[in-house]
């Protein structure tokens, strides 16, 4: 009779505990900068989450000054295709949601922004280098401006302003935005936004009503991986160019001193981290150019000795290329002054010196070893008649004279032959 009891009471709890049983929820995601393929796959994958547990909502937070096309788009098919109703909300105040932000706050089934907050300039640009010509800038602009007018028209949206945003880069305010009937509504925070919406009726993309349910619902944060954080660390264009910077050196430092081991495996791993940002950040072929310029440069300084000028112009080009190394006309996808000035100073100084010390061990390569023995002083410590035994430099060695020395007496090496010597008196009767 226990037995059956506590068999009952599991499989109820377990019944209680199926998804359809699940309390419902709101699963919250946070943009807060560019948008790039990790956010991307973020999103997507809180989006997933919310519907494995019957989520009541999704809200995206968004504070973005725009990013890359093909993760923008990734995103907003995810929205677009999400079993659980997005809400995109602008905030906090002051924050933006402009170029590709404008898009994903515009694809959402209920778009909201904070006071203070604005939206839009999504005018597309080039990411791959150079100036498009004008055939080509159209084209681009067509197929964007037809992109955000196949959804926005859908959500029943202004798809003429929402155009203009894109054509001409019009930006908007919050209040803007809710006059032209470009979003939704304005929250102060998430809290005015669960009480505001709740029992709003949305159309979503499939044509089907749904009623939100928002009022006392827990907001349940997705967080970032470990993996998704340090690649989206990595993916900021400063963190990228000092990490492939100290990759070099430590790769260096590992084959100028074999065996050290620890500088070859950070070496690898700061080179394979840099790659993989730079694979997917818009570089400048020619930024590229002038940094390995640079290094080139730090090379024939620490050879040839110019008295600093293949240094100076070394490190003037290291720092151009720097600034220019990511092609995007967002800031927040820029190499900074300041971290172009503190990551080329340093890493001249270190090449030219580590090279220098390099350069001075090759030349004095010659003084160690059995070359170096060579017009060595050492004693006899036994006699040579005509072989015996001598100690140089505190090692025994077996010798050999062609006059006879005996034991005490100071003699000269005058050839190192194998495991033996040559040499030579100095001087005639006991020390």
């Amino acid at each position: 009779m226990k037995k059956t009891f506590f068999n009952l009471c599991f499989f109820t709890l377990l019944f209680l505990s199926s998804p359809g049983f699940l309390e419902a929820n709101i699963v919250t995601l946070d943009v807060d900068g560019i948008i790039h393929p990790i956010v991307a796959e973020y999103v997507c994958g809180g989006i997933s989450q919310a519907e494995v547990e019957r989520a009541n909502a999704v809200l995206l937070r968004l504070n973005t000054p725009g990013g890359l096309d093909q993760s923008m788009r990734q995103i907003i098919e995810k929205i677009l295709a999400s079993k659980v109703p997005v809400i995109s909300f602008v905030a906090p105040s002051g924050a933006r949601s402009a170029s590709a932000g404008f898009f994903i706050l515009l694809s959402s089934d209920l778009a909201l922004m904070a006071p203070g907050t604005n939206t839009g300039a999504a005018h597309p640009v080039s990411i791959t280098g150079g100036k498009l010509d004008d055939v080509m800038a159209r084209k681009i602009e067509n197929d964007a401006a037809a992109y955000i007018r196949s959804f926005v028209t859908k959500r029943g949206r202004n798809f003429e302003m929402a155009e203009k945003g894109v054509v001409e880069s019009k930006s908007f305010t919050e209040a803007e935005a809710l006059n032209l009937h470009l979003i939704d509504g304005i929250a102060k925070d998430s809290e005015d936004l669960l009480t505001k919406f709740d029992g709003y009726k949305v159309v979503r993309f499939s044509g089907e009503t749904q009623i939100l349910k928002l009022r006392g619902q827990g907001l349940q944060r997705y967080e970032m991986t470990l993996r998704q954080r340090i690649l989206g660390a990595v993916l900021n264009p400063n963190i990228a160019l000092i990490l492939g910077l100290i990759g070099l050196l430590a790769l260096y430092f590992e084959f100028t001193t074999p065996g050290m081991i620890l500088p070859g495996i950070v070496g690898a791993i700061c080179i394979f981290l840099a790659l993989v940002a730079f694979n997917i950040l818009p570089v400048n072929l020619l930024g590229v150019v002038m940094i390995l310029a640079a290094i080139v440069l730090f090379v024939l300084e620490a050879k040839v000795g110019s008295h600093g000028v293949l240094a100076i112009l070394g490190i003037v080009s290291m720092v151009f290329g720097s600034l220019i190394l990511v092609d995007s006309p967002l800031p927040e996808m820029q190499v900074r002054l300041l971290t172009a000035l503190g990551v080329t100073l340093p890493f001249a100084v270190i090449t030219i010196f580590l090279l220098r010390l390099v350069l001075l061990s090759h030349k004095t390569k010659s003084a160690v070893g059995t070359e170096g023995m060579v017009g060595e002083v050492g004693v006899v410590v036994s006699d040579l008649e005509p072989e015996g035994k001598v100690q140089v430099h505190g090692e025994i060695w077996d010798a050999y004279s062609e006059q006879p020395a005996q034991k005490g007496q100071k003699v000269k090496v005058l050839l190192v032959d194998g495991l033996r010597v040559k040499v030579a008196r100095v001087y005639t009767g006991p020390r």
